[in-house]
């Protein structure tokens, strides 16, 4: 179970990364996979 979630939040991430366009979406597109990952655990 463990892997999988680390799977979806690695594939998030990484396509949070690159649909954000400044810094501050990176910032806040980091925030909200860091909450995601915390409601996940």
């Amino acid at each position: 179970m463990r892997k999988i979630v680390t799977a979806v939040t690695a594939a998030v991430f990484v396509l949070s990364v690159s649909a954000c366009n400044t810094v501050r979406g990176a910032g806040e597109d980091l925030e909200s996979v860091a909450d995601d990952v915390d409601e996940a655990t």
